[in-house]
């Protein structure tokens, strides 16, 4: 299993632990390991150029809030794409996963 960013079909992003579920030698559906949701706050403005850099605030909520389940099947017709987590949001999930939620 690794750590990677789900985007589904209905727009989330979401951040778990990865893995395929394969069927006669096809990819079927991804099962994904204490699923949260990716949510971007307001961007944050660093300089007022016209070439802004921007960074932005991301906080992470449990996917599904009202299941006790930390193992979630989502069907591979449902992921749009499937990237690596840049750095310190890899950090913030395994943080929060791992109990060391600041």
């Amino acid at each position: 299993m690794s750590i990677k960013v789900a985007v589904l079909q209905s727009g989330e992003q979401i951040i778990a632990e990865m893995k395929e579920i394969v069927s006669e030698d096809r990819p079927i559906a991804y099962l994904f390991k204490q699923p949260h949701k990716l949510v971007v706050n307001s961007p944050v403005y660093l300089t007022e150029e016209q070439d802004a850099k921007t960074s932005v605030e991301i906080s992470l909520t449990k996917w599904i809030i009202v299941s006790e389940d930390d193992d979630v099947p989502v069907s591979v017709n449902q992921v749009v794409a499937l990237v690596e987590p840049i750095d310190s949001v890899k950090k913030m999930y395994e943080e929060k996963v791992n109990g060391s939620d600041y």
